[in-house]
């Protein structure tokens, strides 16, 4: 496998470049504008929409396999190419069950693996939940999410009274939903994995995510959590990776509560934004693992190369086009860091402009250090 087709052109695919080159593996991309950042990496680039089907055929004429940046697909479409013999990696039944997340909560619940109690919205509750009925299957507060298309925060919203379901409701207006029990989790985890055409699986040490607004804000590598957790958060992992039969990186989102359960919030088919610490923190990093295991290689090691490492996103915090050079130029300076910037053409409030990892000599520095970022980056 010597061409990679990219389904998505945004900063993941963008980082797969040096892995790419690595390894001797063109990227050619799928993506809707010529201004998304993996355009300026990619040897061959298809403009297309990421669920026209008729751009991934074209996709596919120019690759030897074909894997996702992120899952907005029409897998319906989809598998009309693989009966033309059309290779997806992760396979196409492997994404089946996750990308509305009602069924992906419904797969987790046939596996037995933990998560929030959850329901398909039915519209019905809403004067049911005003009037506080207790035949409803929620109660006040809760979750509501879009099944499709949700990303970043985006089509999810913490539902704390009837105004706050108003409002949300009028946002959605006809959207498939899903609802969830509101989890007053303590911290919240994640875990990259990845498993091969073999099924040799490497799971990278088990990070802490933290969130403002819903959007990653920074994460920490590695958690400091105890063994029996981290055991616990790998068996998960390997489970679900096993029974999908995957061939790809994946990236599984977990609460842990105070007292000490561990829940699966959501799976990212996909490479995912808890892994950028990887790429300068790890001896093989999440993207390299992506390639590594849809071209049939052997897995790497996800083994850290530093005591712990601090990442925190760069992220639009008003409507611009300045590029930050300035804000750039003194988060580079900072020692061990390694600033990656994506090349997009406009700020925005909540968009990824870019990431900083910092490696660390003691990982108890990493707040302080995190800290200091937000600093020079939003101003004090």
């Amino acid at each position: 496998m010597k061409r990679v087709g990219v389904i998505g052109g945004g900063q993941l695919a963008w980082m797969m470049a040096g892995a790419a080159a690595k390894l001797g593996v063109e990227l050619v991309v799928q993506t809707p504008s010529r201004d998304d950042p993996a355009v300026s990496i990619a040897a061959g680039v298809v403009l297309g929409a990421i669920d026209d089907a008729t751009a991934t055929a074209q996709l596919a004429a120019q690759c030897d396999v074909i894997t996702f940046e992120n899952e907005f697909v029409n897998l319906e479409a989809l598998s009309q190419l693989v009966a033309q013999g059309v290779c997806f990696r992760p396979g196409l039944e492997s994404l089946k069950p996750l990308l509305d997340k009602y069924h992906q909560r419904c797969y987790l619940q046939k596996l037995g693996l933990p998560t929030p109690q959850f329901a398909a919205w039915d519209n019905t509750w809403q004067q049911a939940l005003k009037e506080r009925d207790q035949n409803v299957p929620v109660s006040f507060p809760f979750v509501l999410k879009t099944r499709r298309h949700g990303y970043d925060g985006q089509g999810t919203f913490i539902i704390k009274d009837a105004q706050a379901l108003n409002a949300a409701l009028a946002q959605l207006e006809d959207s498939q939903l899903l609802v969830e029990a509101f989890v007053p989790f303590e911290r919240e985890l994640a875990a990259i994995a990845a498993r091969s055409t073999t099924g040799e699986i490497v799971v990278y040490p088990i990070v802490e995510t933290q969130q403002e607004q819903q959007v990653c804000q920074r994460v920490f590598a590695p958690a400091k959590l105890s063994a029996v957790i981290a055991v616990e958060v790998e068996a998960i992992v390997q489970t679900l990776l096993d029974s999908l039969q995957v061939v790809g990186v994946f990236g599984i989102e977990f609460f842990l509560t105070a007292d000490s359960k561990v829940l699966v919030n959501e799976i990212a088919p996909r490479t995912h934004n808890s892994g950028h610490f990887t790429l300068d923190a790890c001896e093989t990093s999440q993207f390299e693992q992506q390639l590594r295991s849809v071209c049939g290689l052997p897995l790497g090691s996800p083994a850290m190369q530093s005591p712990g490492a601090v990442m925190v996103n760069l992220l639009g915090y008003e409507q611009s086009q300045s590029d930050y050079q300035a804000k750039r130029q003194q988060l580079a300076a900072m020692p061990k860091s390694h600033l990656h910037w994506y090349g997009k053409k406009e700020s925005r409030p909540g968009r990824k402009l870019g990431h900083i990892t910092v490696l660390l000599e003691d990982a108890q520095q990493g707040e302080v250090i995190a800290s200091t970022i937000e600093a020079i980056w939003y101003g004090s």
